[in-house]
């Protein structure tokens, strides 16, 4: 648990910085940081995405993940949280709060090094590769919270709670997960990404954790879809 404690450490204090000094930039220079952010999450999360080996199963993942996502109103649910929160500090402008807690929660809990790092925290105690997500999640947060608001340093609970759980059941998950089962995640994580980034840039309104039960569908179906077609055969 060491690395999560870490990578949600670095949040926080990246979140701080960005949030005491982003008041005294000007309203042109927080846009042009916000769509420079947007820009590089764009190609961060098409890099993600173009390391699928089977389009058509991050289709299907994507589709019934919504779906699930849009039943459960996993959206509404994330919001209602984060305006909770909003009304506990009184410290942002409605929305804004919550736009920043679900959008940094996504972009820090997707992606490989959460998953990997997290394993291997569990397994070994080597929290290397957390130590290195967490630089990047810190250097991320102050651009975020420049922007967003105080809302991003409470996606430091979304990667305790998610990290964590895959930290401590990551002896059960190690043998599970197959390197498939890892790119799949991947690249499902990066349109996530990519959506995020379509979102900041203010080019479409994505209810973008709606999305997220793809990336439990995706590895699922990376899994099973080769051995059913080798049942069949």
């Amino acid at each position: 648990m060491i690395g999560t404690l870490i990578n949600g450490g670095a949040i926080i204090s990246g979140s701080l910085l960005g949030y005491l000094v982003g008041h005294k930039l000007s309203n042109s220079m927080r846009n042009s940081i916000l769509q420079g952010l947007g820009l590089v999450t764009i190609l961060i999360g098409l890099k993600m995405a173009l390391e699928t080996k089977n389009i058509l199963l991050i289709l299907g993942s994507v589709l019934l993940g919504v779906i699930i996502g849009e039943l459960l109103k996993i959206d509404q649910w994330l919001e209602k949280l984060g305006n909770f929160l909003e009304r506990i500090f009184q410290k942002q402008g409605k929305g804004r709060f919550s736009e920043g807690f679900v959008t940094a929660s996504i972009v820090f809990c997707t992606g490989p090094m959460a998953i990997l790092g997290a394993i291997q925290d569990g397994l070994s105690g080597n929290y290397q590769l957390l130590g290195i997500k967490s630089a990047l999640d810190g250097v991320a947060s102050v651009a975020f919270s420049a922007t967003l608001g105080f809302g991003v340093a409470f996606s430091s609970l979304s990667i305790l709670l998610y990290q964590g759980a895959i930290t401590i059941f990551g002896v059960f998950l190690e043998p599970i997960l197959t390197e498939p089962m890892i790119l799949e995640i991947t690249a499902t994580g990066g349109l996530l990404i990519i959506g995020i980034g379509l979102k900041v840039l203010d080019l479409v309104q994505i209810k973008l954790a709606n999305f997220l039960p793809a990336l439990v569908i995706a590895p699922l179906m990376a899994k099973f879809i080769p051995d059913l077609k080798h049942f069949l055969n």
